[in-house]
């Protein structure tokens, strides 16, 4: 039997994992969640298919190696989510989340609010415990903090909502409400029929 070659690819998760521990070191590398913002939509202009979420999300990645036939119901996630309006919810609660990040920067950027500095989930529970930073990178305006804090937030947020998806339907279920998903979606619907 002829064993299958592994790809860098397969470690792709190792991504994912680093992301979250390197916020531990310093919040400040939760900046790096915006190649997660950025690099679908490079790609997807680049190769007109949605390279990203077929061959390169981190998260996946992460999902596919610790849910590999290992989830509840092995089954892929119900009509409503996969097929329904679950997926534009999640688009306008990401979109929701992004302008309030947007503007509660600008805020701190101004002086007007004072900066958050704590994990939340879902925008509104505080997480119990603090963020521990273990390497001292210097000094940062307020409003690179607030916003490394708000970043890592969401990642928590939709990693987590990733997480308990793939445990009890098939990994990639995330993918299916994923907002870069959708909006790639749209991207290429919108291509094809200007074609």
């Amino acid at each position: 039997m002829v064993q299958k070659r592994r790809s860098w690819k397969n470690y792709l998760y190792v991504v994912t994992i680093l992301f979250f521990t390197l916020g531990f070191f310093n919040i400040i590398f939760a900046w790096l969640g915006f190649a997660c913002l950025t690099l679908p939509f490079i790609l997807l202009a680049k190769n007109k298919r949605k390279t990203w979420c077929q061959g390169y999300c981190p998260r996946a990645s992460l999902f596919g190696v610790l849910f590999h036939n290992r989830s509840l119901t092995g089954k892929g996630g119900p009509n409503w989510l996969v097929r329904g309006k679950a997926k534009w919810f999640v688009l306008i609660y990401f979109l929701f989340n992004l302008f309030v990040l947007t503007m509660s920067t600008l805020m701190v950027f101004m002086g007007r609010r004072e900066p958050v500095e704590s994990i939340r989930f879902l925008i509104a529970f505080t997480l119990p415990w603090d963020m521990p930073q273990f390497l001292n990178l210097g000094i940062f305006p307020d409003w690179t903090m607030h916003l490394s804090f708000r970043m890592y937030s969401m990642m928590f947020t939709t990693t987590v909502l990733g997480l308990l998806l793939a445990w009890i339907f098939k990994p990639r279920t995330w993918c299916t409400v994923c907002p870069v998903n959708t909006v790639s979606n749209l991207i290429l619907d919108k291509t094809r029929n200007e074609v």
